[in-house]
């Protein structure tokens, strides 16, 4: 009997390196005890929703008219896209309307309904590295390539390296601001630049870039850093973001895309981004959290606690000697390999594990000789995580 072959172009061993260690440490888990394993591997918030959002989970449950749980625009509700429109609004210092914006499932499907809208066979997406895993397989499903572009040292935009990269195949350039695995904020003069030369490429090739800026962790900032905005500055700019970090609620899968106004075919884009969500199978954002969000979006959740367990860890990982870029918004510190052991972030990773410290390696996110440490865990668990860190800093046999 012959048996079903898989598609050549998926293999499940790319799958996300994220998702390998957190699945690897349940099992962990259960062999040596939950507090005896030190997961720092998945991007899980752990505090709670604001109360805004708990109080808008029961109100809306609680509806029981007719028609409640039927279909709506694949668009979304009116008054979610509105909402949003107001919220993206804000942070873009850019008028919004509810035409200009599509409600999807998480920022994931978001991604993947702009790249099926704009890309074709062989068109290039450009990304700085580090950058999330799954940004490869998002533009490969549509038969695009991803160009990974080394950032500067201190994790800014290469923008010169980025400019020699730009040709004619080039669809969009994709920004993860703050950062996942850095933490790093582009700056107002980085985005500046950036928008500069992406504007002088489009005119001399005749083909204006989209720039695609992936926000989830935008509110998630710390020591009064802030998210500069883009619209004003690039007219072809999309923003993708999700409510699964800011509001703790990445089961439920809300997301949305806002496109720029000023961009000259707007009301095309919203509408092939419409049409994408329907034909990728996600049909519509799910509607029970399109009426959450649309009545708790601008609750005010408290991040006191990430600033404290990234100071936490920072000063564990100095007393182990590991060097790390200090983050300057959302959870993760992007840690340095030692030196002992070549850049090799994988076989690190694998030397923690020893000690029960579970982290993803650097290379999965394009940065070889780095592994990323996700801080949205229990304090307890930083706290008691510094003997194993001083032990396997010190072991490196």
């Amino acid at each position: 009997m012959i048996a079903p072959k898989i598609r050549q172009t998926i293999n499940s061993k790319g799958a996300s390196v994220i998702r390998k260690m957190f699945e690897e440490g349940i099992q962990l888990k259960k062999q040596y005890g939950e507090d005896s394993v030190f997961d720092f591997s998945l991007g899980n918030p752990d505090l709670d929703p604001p109360r805004e959002v708990l109080d808008a989970i029961v109100e809306v449950a609680q509806d029981t008219s007719h028609g409640c749980h039927g279909y709506m625009p694949n668009a979304g509700y009116s008054e979610t896209r509105q909402a949003m429109a107001e919220k993206v609004g804000g942070e873009q210092q850019t008028k919004l309307e509810e035409k200009n914006v599509v409600m999807t499932v998480g920022a994931a499907s978001a991604l993947n309904c702009v790249f099926k809208a704009i890309l074709s066979e062989g068109d290039e997406v450009i990304v700085p590295a580090p950058f999330f895993a799954e940004y490869r397989h998002y533009v490969s499903n549509f038969g695009g390539k991803l160009v990974e572009v080394p950032a500067e040292k201190d994790f800014s935009l290469n923008i010169c390296g980025i400019e020699k990269v730009l040709s004619e195949k080039t669809a969009a350039v994709l920004i993860n601001t703050p950062n996942n695995p850095t933490g790093k904020i582009y700056s107002e003069a980085e985005i500046s630049s950036l928008t500069a030369v992406l504007k002088k490429h489009g005119t001399a090739c005749g083909r204006m870039p989209y720039l695609v800026c992936d926000e989830p962790y935008r509110a998630i900032v710390y020591d009064g850093a802030e998210v500069p905005p883009v619209f004003p500055k690039y007219e072809n700019s999309v923003v993708v973001s999700s409510f699964a970090k800011d509001l703790s609620i990445p089961g439920e899968r809300i997301g949305y895309i806002a496109v720029n106004p000023a961009c000259e075919d707007a009301e095309e884009f919203i509408s092939a981004c419409t049409f994408c969500l329907r034909t990728l199978g996600c049909v519509n954002a799910p509607a029970f959290f399109q009426k959450v969000v649309a009545k708790s979006w601008n609750a005010k959740a408290d991040y006191s606690s990430y600033a404290h367990r990234r100071d936490l860890l920072m000063k564990i990982l100095d007393k182990a000697g590991l060097e790390y870029f200090r983050p300057q918004g959302a959870f993760y510190l992007f840690v340095k390999v030692p030196e002992v052991w070549k850049e090799d972030d994988s076989a690190f990773c694998d030397h923690l594990k020893k000690f029960l410290i579970l982290s993803a390696p650097g290379g999965g996110f394009g940065k070889k000789g780095y592994f990323r440490l996700a801080y949205c865990v229990s304090e307890k668990t930083i706290i008691n995580s510094e003997k194993a860190f001083i032990q396997a800093a010190k072991n490196q046999e």
